[in-house]
């Protein structure tokens, strides 16, 4: 079968691998849709996966072609979901249901070869099954969307109350939608991007910032997802808050992160609640962030579609991160159809 292969960051090939088999208590998937997340840009091209070589990619949807040994309950030809992380099940975490902070995990893409190919062998248990009619492309928006709803439900929103999103690629997106949908009257959406911002309207924001604007006196937040992870960024999140508001950080920072003193006075005297947000997943796995979030994007209630600015080939898989490195080009939702 194909597969891009990277074998250090930057160092991508399309290459002819092993195609692989479905052992006991697993399923063989023909990937139907793979997307690109933010974290497989520094992965691929800067910082590097856990093991090298590896096929990256962890945010995908596939039908079953071949089912293993004690497995039941699916067919073959069957469209799925899959959750990217395979607890171990056994630790203190996964124990109490806090499968994003297993300590012995194992992970799609990053710590085990991922999607950016044409066949997966996933264990059942890692199996979603999809709604008739759902679209394989929704279905892999699965992740970032779980991602978000996670994020939110860390301080979930009252009605009449006002929301902020800073950064708004899918996961911010799908942010704003969430919020809207659990009664934000407002939603503020700051991004770098007058692009992005125009999708963040699309997605429901009632007021857009470029971060070069001034913050309108008195502009403040109830909740906050932050979602970009530069700290310029996790400065004006925490700014942002109004008293006893929260912020909920999800975007993952490169470099290292200061708070500005003004920052720390702000959340110290308003009493801003901080929260970190790892992941997406819950109890029973992989939790209601999941199977909500996949219900929502198989009945319309999540729009999706206008996330996605690419959809490509994968042969065109190593030209596309080679786009990735210039970062003057548009990309929102970039997926791929092996």
């Amino acid at each position: 079968m194909r597969a891009a292969v990277m074998y250090s960051p930057g160092d991508i090939r399309l290459e002819d691998v092993p195609k692989p088999a479905a052992a006991t208590g697993e399923v063989l998937l023909r990937v139907a849709a793979v997307g690109v997340c933010g974290s497989d840009l520094p992965r691929m091209l800067t910082k590097g996966a856990h093991r090298m070589p590896i096929v990256c990619g962890h945010e995908f949807s596939g039908h079953i072609a071949e089912i293993g040994k004690d497995v039941s309950g699916y067919e073959t030809g069957e469209l799925v979901g899959v959750a990217p992380l395979i607890p171990c099940r056994v630790c203190d975490q996964c124990a109490t249901g806090n499968f994003s902070r297993c300590r012995n995990y194992d992970y799609f893409g990053s710590r085990r070869d991922g999607a950016y190919t044409e066949f997966v062998s996933v264990p059942v248990g890692n199996l979603l099954k999809t709604p008739e009619g759902a679209d394989p492309r929704a279905v892999a928006m699965t992740d970032p969307a779980s991602i978000a709803l996670h994020a939110v439900w860390k301080a979930p929103p009252t009605m009449g109350q006002r929301g902020g999103v800073i950064g708004c690629g899918p996961i911010g997106l799908f942010a704003i939608q969430w919020m809207k949908l659990m009664g934000c009257t407002e939603v503020v959406a700051v991004d770098i991007s007058q692009q992005k911002l125009d999708q963040a309207k699309e997605a429901g924001a009632t007021r857009t910032l470029l971060v070069t604007d001034e913050v309108p006196a008195g502009l403040t937040c109830d909740l906050i997802v932050e979602a970009a992870g530069h700290p310029s960024s996790i400065n004006l999140a925490a700014k942002l808050a109004g008293p006893g508001g929260h912020v909920v950080f999800i975007g993952i920072p490169v470099a290292d992160v200061t708070l500005e003193n003004k920052t720390f006075q702000h959340f110290l005297r308003q009493e801003i609640s901080l929260h970190g947000a790892w992941n997406s997943f819950g109890a029973p796995f992989p939790g209601k962030q999941w199977t909500v979030a996949l219900e929502a994007l198989s009945n319309g209630t999540l729009r999706w579609e206008f996330m996605i600015s690419h959809e490509l080939e994968l042969e065109e898989l190593p030209a596309m991160f080679e786009t990735f490195k210039r970062k003057n080009d548009f990309f929102s939702k970039v997926m791929f159809r092996p």
